[in-house]
């Protein structure tokens, strides 16, 4: 099966005209339509730590900005960091002779073997607790400079509101002017608390506190004869990445690497744009692995994949065969429609006629006896020209083999074909799309999607 680990061979289109994997996709119950990531609302519903699993909230997240206080990453490979124990000998201050011994704790990396001890990070007496922080030596100089930006943008806000105010202020004074009784009288008014209202002061605007400019230099200064006269150790040199990872030092010598608090990982939830249900939402715990709600469209749209593909030639008809899955637990009724148009590659021509694709039972997967499927009478002795009978080569429970034929129109390319795949789908919650009276009644509706098949190159 050429599409059971590369979903990107079949792409559907959502509501966004973006054609995706069904694997990435959402199926909204509710307004009955695909949904990809870039058409739902994302939601952060809580912030933990990847590796103590500590839960935090928003609030304390932000103060801590985003990190951990406790976990450190590795700044050589980015891996986690742990606590070893180590005894180290003492002399006694009162017995020179005399030594001791004391339990002491550092950091190290288990992959790539960096400890503490190699930037000179002093060893602690106590295994908890927070260690030593390398300050940074422009902490000052970008506080302010985040504090200057921070007052320019509460300027231009307080300027663009004024002006909304003022051209508000002339659709008034026209409308008092033409439209309304005493418009010069209530002018006059407006103009006058105008004036006094412009005599008042303005206690809005903060006051932008100018920074300091950092003179440019006409020469640069002149590299260090030790780049000239030393050998090169590569193994001293840090590479980009691990500069990227701390660009406030930016280390270029392996000793300059200091520990990071690990970066915290969040659990979001996604809604729908449309309706506002949510169609994803994790369990709070973030040692849980489940979901309360997960909508993904695998579950309730039938599945496309590529089952047999032969040798395909140029301006030659070729029979592809192509698995259809039902994952509900109803018959499902589907209708095919070929698009012979851009982006295909391909003249396609498909199945006319219903198939019936049969309920999914999730015992028949560990029974061995065969699946009844009599009832369905696929291949039968008299084909008829309006129905798809003779366009199905197997079925297998609640999947169904159906027989496309395909004829590449160039060679240059993929063979790409588009169709659109219209099925019947009941709706597992009725009560949310029907009155009280029809809740007994299964809803039942005819929904369609466009699909796109990658089939390989051409032969030569």
């Amino acid at each position: 099966m050429a599409s059971l680990l590369q979903f990107e061979k079949v792409l559907m289109k959502c509501s966004c005209d973006i054609k995706s994997p069904i694997i990435n996709l959402y199926f909204c119950k509710h307004c009955l339509k695909l949904r990809c990531g870039r058409c739902v609302s994302h939601e952060v519903d809580s912030y933990s730590c990847p590796n103590c699993l500590e839960n935090m909230p928003s609030a304390e997240a932000k103060l801590k900005k985003n990190r951990c206080a406790n976990c450190l990453d590795c700044p050589s490979c980015n891996h986690s960091l742990t606590t070893r124990a180590t005894s180290v000998a003492l002399t006694d201050s009162q017995s020179p002779d005399k030594k001791m011994t004391k339990k002491v704790y550092y950091l190290a990396c288990g992959l790539c073997r960096w400890t503490s001890r190699d930037i000179g990070l002093g060893d602690k007496e106590t295994a908890s607790g927070g260690w030593e922080e390398h300050d940074n030596p422009h902490f000052e100089r970008l506080n302010e400079l985040l504090e200057f930006y921070h007052q320019l943008a509460i300027k231009e806000k307080n300027e663009r509101e004024q002006k909304k105010f003022n051209k508000r202020r002339t659709y008034l004074r026209l409308q008092e002017k033409y439209f309304s009784p005493g418009g010069l009288a209530t002018r006059r008014k407006a103009s006058f608390l105008n004036a006094l209202s412009s005599m008042a002061p303005k206690t809005d605007e903060p006051e932008i506190t100018p920074v300091k400019l950092i003179e440019p230099k006409e020469e640069v200064d002149p590299l260090p004869s030790k780049y000239y006269t030393q050998p090169l150790v590569l193994e001293k040199v840090t590479t980009l990445a691990q500069r990227l990872n701390r660009p406030e030092f930016a280390s270029s010598q392996v000793e300059g690497l200091y520990p990071r608090h690990k970066h915290l990982v969040i659990k979001r939830s996604q809604r729908c744009r449309e309706c506002e249900h949510n169609l994803s939402k994790p369990e709070y715990n973030p040692s849980s692995i489940k979901f309360k709600i997960q909508l993904v469209a695998l579950h309730h749209i039938p599945d496309v994949r590529i089952y047999l593909v032969p040798k395909l030639y140029q301006a030659k008809e070729s029979i592809v065969t192509i698995l259809l899955s039902n994952p509900s637990q109803e018959k499902m009724e589907t209708e095919l429609e070929a698009i012979n148009e851009p982006p295909s590659t391909g003249l396609l021509t498909v199945p006319e006629g219903l198939l019936v694709l049969a309920a999914k039972d999730i015992t028949a997967e560990f029974d061995e006896k065969t699946a009844d499927t009599s009832e369905f009478k696929d291949n039968p002795e008299k084909k008829s020209s309006e129905t798809s009978q003779g366009h199905i080569q197997f079925r297998s429970g609640h999947k169904l083999g159906v027989l496309f034929k395909v004829t590449p129109q160039t060679s240059d390319s993929d063979v790409v074909v588009c169709f659109k795949l219209k099925y019947k789908y009941h709706n597992t919650s009725p009560s949310l799309r029907t009155p009280v009276e029809d809740e007994e009644k299964p809803d039942a509706v005819w929904l369609e999607h466009e699909v796109e098949i990658n089939l390989g190159a051409t032969s030569p």
